[in-house]
């Protein structure tokens, strides 16, 4: 969601655009283009209504942020994935690190989104990352699959961290 975020600002907030550039061209269904036109210009409303034109989330993409934050300080009080806490635990310097580099008072789960973003933004840029930069990227990305993971469980009921 943050870089539809970010690719509606690249057009400028402007549906047309959106619309001629990305939603006309997809191979799908008139009525799934009229979905998608509707989700982008909602989204689009949002975005203004939140004052997040040029920066910053929506609030339906910070409370994901909350709720998975929320969920692994339960994971990690409750030990019922040790897997996960040596996860955390082994990504734990990276995250320190992090944090100083960015100056950012966040919560260690949007700290690894913000990272990885980073990372995929690069990426994209073909700009090359340090060796250091991708043995930690490989590192969260590993921790964050088993964060989502066990969400799924969780909200599926086959996870209990209350035993």
């Amino acid at each position: 969601m943050w870089q539809i975020e970010d690719l509606i600002r690249a057009f400028q907030l402007n549906i047309d655009l959106i619309d001629e550039n990305i939603i006309a061209p997809y191979p799908i269904s008139e009525t799934e283009k009229r979905t998608m036109y509707e989700w982008y210009e909602s989204l689009i409303d949002m975005m203004r209504k939140e004052n997040v034109q040029e920066k910053g989330h929506l609030q339906l993409n910070k409370n994901v942020i909350i709720d998975l934050n929320d969920f692994h300080e339960l994971l990690l009080q409750s030990g019922a994935d040790s897997e996960y806490n040596h996860l955390f635990y082994s990504i734990l310097p990276h995250l320190v690190q992090l944090r100083k580099k960015a100056e950012v008072n966040i919560n260690d789960i949007e700290l690894c989104f913000n990272f990885l973003y980073g990372i995929m933004m690069l990426n994209l840029k073909k700009e090359k990352i340090s060796d250091e930069t991708a043995a930690a990227q490989k590192d969260i990305s590993k921790f964050m699959a088993l964060l989502a993971k066990d969400y799924k469980l969780y909200q599926e009921g086959e996870l209990d961290l209350y035993k």
